[in-house]
């Protein structure tokens, strides 16, 4: 054996240990975990769940990595109304695996267990449910609540198949033009009425107040006329006419209109 045959045999040596290496292990990502496939074993390891990070096992051995992250994925769907009307929805999934059974969802349903599993379900789910509403509850007012009826529907069948459904939310709701124009219409003309209505309302309390204020100025009018009388008159006119001769234009007032009324006369000087 020559000398360089002595020094390339070590370069050999870790270059197959390196590949031996590589080969006897996966790297399991953040946000995944594992689940070990024995080759020539009982197959899929249950009960155990591999975490983050590099895992040894033989070569001829496996490991199914699952993302345990949640994930979204949106479906267009073509649903019918109550009354038949054909209805366009585009809805968000969000979803993920149950991190303690991804060994059971392997052996179950694999790693295409959305397209296997949670799509289709989705799709026959939103088609019973949309068939409760009618086209305008589907476009605006129930809108929320389908969302929650697919979803709580879709969490308690999906968790028999080991995932988790985190939420549904409708996107977007198409329906056909002519049902969008009568829509339309009726919310204006809804809207219209409860202008109207508000108009009335305040015109109804512009006339109480009115009313209120005519109440208040007869009640006292009715009080002040109750109060006068003909001795309180006459002293108010004495009153009035001593303030008149008091003043330094005043030069001879006569005060009395009847028979039984004796004149006073007042004289003032110019001062």
């Amino acid at each position: 054996m020559t000398a360089k045959s002595t020094r390339t045999l070590p370069v050999l040596l870790i270059a197959v240990l390196a590949l031996l290496m590589v080969g006897c292990g996966t790297q399991v990502p953040s946000g995944h975990r594992g689940v070990f496939f024995s080759k020539f074993g009982d197959g899929t390891e249950m009960g155990k769940i591999y975490p983050e990070g590099f895992n040894w096992h033989m070569p001829w051995n496996s490991m199914l990595v699952y993302k345990i992250q949640l994930q979204e994925r949106l479906e267009t769907l073509t649903v019918l109304s109550s009354d038949g009307a054909s209805i366009r929805m585009e809805v968000s999934i969000l979803y993920r695996p149950m991190m303690s059974k991804i060994d059971s969802l392997q052996v179950t349903i694999g790693p295409d267990y959305y397209d296997v599993k949670v799509a289709p379900t989705v799709r026959g789910i939103a088609r019973g449910v949309a068939g409760r509403y009618k086209p305008e509850e589907i476009y605006s007012t129930k809108r929320e609540e389908l969302a929650n009826s697919i979803r709580d529907t879709l969490i308690s069948q999906m968790e028999a198949n080991f995932i988790e459904i985190e939420n549904i939310l409708i996107r977007d709701v198409q329906i056909p033009a002519k049902i969008s124009e009568a829509i339309n219409f009726k919310l204006t003309a809804d809207q219209e009425a409860q202008k109207m209505q508000f108009t009335i309302e305040k015109e109804k309390l512009e006339a109480e107040r009115k009313r209120i204020e005519a109440k208040g100025i007869s009640d006292f009018q009715q009080i002040v006329s109750a109060g006068i009388t003909p001795s309180l008159l006459k002293w108010k006119g004495i009153e009035a006419t001593m303030k008149i001769a008091e003043s330094p234009n005043t030069k001879i007032i006569v005060v009395g209109n009847d028979a039984g009324s004796l004149p006073i006369i007042l004289s003032g000087e110019d001062k």
